[in-house]
């Protein structure tokens, strides 16, 4: 995780983020920093290895917080980098982060994807992209933010089987991260099936559900609205799964959908209204897993 230095509402990404509030939020620098530290805090509580690394003054990054778009890491050791839609977010890639991680683990290779910038080519990591990795599946809806032909060129080159799809809001608009309409555990998946208009695409990922044994939880465009898809399954040093999302999340989560996630793991709702205002994403885009061993 990225601790923020200078978190502020960004007008480059609010383009196609229409998660994002362009509000007055007194001190919201200060209230971004407490939302952090105290996620951070919460999940070491419950034994989940957390790392983290403080974003810098310069170059200013007001979305250095939401880390999982522009870093992911895979067993075996490979390191991907991707191309980033808003110009003051590929600044993001800092040596600080690469150079913690080079430090601290094994990195075999790394796959960089980067220079598709310059040809207006984008895949924002697993914000772009909601990865089955056990089943070594990816599921990508098609947006500004995931470019079709770079998406497959990843799949290709991780060995995973690509699945792609349009979704929108419920204002027809493009979602812009698959992980706000859709997340992975081990045996369930939660998704806004209603954000897929096609009939044949929305069969396709049922039938990739049906194929992997996933639980279907499904949720609404409201939901959705409320960052109930963007959440993210963890595990504790014991190996033990928590399911991470924010306080929005789970007040916009129905009790049957809920005892149906609580059947797999423990929830921990989160505080960051200011995170999620600012900032259009929520609690799973603020994580990078880490698939690397210790060096």
């Amino acid at each position: 995780m990225v601790r923020p230095y200078q978190f502020y509402f960004n007008q480059q990404t609010a383009a196609n983020n229409f998660f994002q509030s362009n509000i007055n939020i007194e001190n919201a620098n200060e209230l971004a920093i407490a939302e952090f530290d105290n996620m951070v805090e919460k999940l070491r509580a419950y034994q989940i290895k957390v790392n983290v690394v403080q974003d810098t003054k310069d170059p200013s990054t007001p979305d250095s917080i939401f880390p999982n778009n522009w870093v992911s890491t895979h067993k075996g050791g490979t390191l991907c980098l991707y191309p980033m839609f808003a110009q003051n977010r590929r600044a993001e890639r800092k040596s600080t982060v690469i150079n913690f991680l080079q430090t601290n683990y094994q990195i075999e290779n790394v796959f960089d994807l980067t220079d598709l910038e310059k040809e207006g080519t984008f895949l924002e990591g697993t914000g772009s992209m909601v990865l089955d990795h056990q089943n070594k599946l990816a599921y990508g809806c098609l947006s500004e933010r995931l470019d079709k032909v770079a998406f497959t060129h990843w799949c290709d080159k991780m060995q995973f089987k690509a699945i792609s799809f349009k979704a929108v809001d419920d204002k027809a608009q493009p979602i812009y991260h698959t992980n706000v309409m859709m997340c992975m555990g081990n045996q369930f998946v939660v998704i806004c099936l209603d954000s897929i208009a096609n009939e044949e695409e929305k069969q396709i990922v049922l039938e990739s559900f049906l194929q992997t044994n996933k639980e279907v939880i499904t949720i609404s465009q409201e939901q959705l609205n409320h960052f109930a898809g963007n959440m993210l399954q963890v595990f504790d040093i014991n190996e033990k799964p928590l399911l991470i999302m924010s306080e929005q999340a789970y007040s916009a989560l129905k009790t049957e959908q809920l005892k149906s996630l609580e059947k797999y793991n423990p929830i921990l709702p989160i505080s960051i209204p200011t995170i999620e205002a600012l900032g259009g994403g929520s609690t799973r885009c603020m994580m990078a897993e880490i698939y690397l061993k210790p060096a």
